[in-house]
């Protein structure tokens, strides 16, 4: 067999070698189509800023929340927090209480991240909750990788949490996630149909009560997945003004059959406005065919572990309150 010249030998080698570290960085790398861009990042990211508790939750579905270096908020009050930590109290609190977090920093909201303290935490990737008009995108990308969700995308936080299975290579787990929330809605829908709730009230509506009179009518995403899960047909259609729902008028409310079963779910902390709307006219009106369904500290709305949580504890609240 005729030898090959070395400079050719040496040509070769060196190209098969770059060829090689190729593959492998490919092999270590993710690609990532989310709502805001394209993310190219490797992959099993070690430290992690939550820009929400929407995507904390998936996170923490998958078992990475002792990653969570750093976490923004729209609920925490100078009260909760000692410098840029939360308080010991707080991480025991609702939502936080049960994810278990090991004392991340606080890095702000998704209108006013502090960028000094995101750049200090030194992290490999963010992950945000966001929609048409947020802010800060391009900013945070120069920190880290960032990947985002829109809230009324259809099956979105299906695909966020995918899209971070395939990342942390834990894509069995987050089908589990998936399939375990779906199973929750399948099961809850055969207790309060063998309960009679289901005949008695076969449609629903999911109604948040502002403080300061306004009510907004949830058309998807928050709790209207799970509700639809237990079996109830949409109680009242109308022209979405937002990805997730629509104001809504006391005319509107009024027009409601009883037949129709009212989920109040109000905002969190201050912005609650339940207690009020149940002593207006329109509250007065509907009392008797309405469940109150208040959420924890610090709770997101979507996610595959509240999705369980909203379904099981909604079904517990109606059968109570209803049967």
């Amino acid at each position: 067999m005729k030898k090959l010249p070395l400079p050719l030998l040496l040509t070769l080698g060196a190209y098969l070698t770059a060829q090689g570290q190729v593959l492998a960085q490919s092999a270590a790398t993710v690609t990532i189509k989310h709502d805001e861009g394209t993310a190219t990042l490797r992959k099993n990211p070690q430290r992690i800023i939550a820009m929400d508790e929407e995507s904390l939750g998936w996170l923490a579905a998958l078992g990475l929340q002792s990653r969570v270096v750093g976490i923004g908020s729209t609920y925490f009050t100078p009260a909760d927090l000692s410098g840029t930590r939360l308080k010991p109290e707080v991480l025991e609190r609702g939502f936080y209480g049960r994810v278990n977090l090991k004392n991340p920093t606080f890095v702000g909201d998704w209108q006013t991240p502090n960028l000094e303290t995101i750049t200090a935490l030194k992290p490999d990737l963010i992950v945000r909750l966001t929609w048409d008009g947020n802010q800060n995108y391009d900013r945070l990308s120069r920190v880290a990788p960032v990947i985002a969700y829109k809230e009324g995308g259809d099956g979105f936080w299906q695909k966020g949490i995918r899209d971070l299975g395939r990342l942390f290579g834990r894509e069995a787990q987050a089908e589990t996630a998936i399939r375990t929330a779906a199973q929750t809605g399948r099961n809850n829908s055969q207790k309060l149909n063998a309960a009679g709730i289901l005949k008695r009230y076969p449609k629903a509506i999911v109604l948040a009560p502002f403080t300061g009179g306004s009510n907004w009518l949830y058309t998807d995403v928050r709790l209207v997945p799970e509700v639809q899960a237990l079996g109830f047909k949409n109680g009242l259609s109308v022209p979405k003004t937002a990805g997730v729902g629509t104001a809504i008028s006391d005319e509107a409310l009024l027009g409601l059959g009883k037949d129709t079963l009212v989920i109040l779910f109000p905002p969190g902390g201050r912005y609650n406005g339940a207690d009020a709307f149940l002593k207006t006219a329109v509250g007065q009106r509907l009392k008797d065919q309405s469940v109150l369904y208040v959420p924890d500290d610090f709770n997101p709305y979507t996610g595959p572990l509240m999705s369980v949580y909203h379904s099981n504890k909604l079904t517990s609240l109606i059968l109570d309150r209803l049967r």
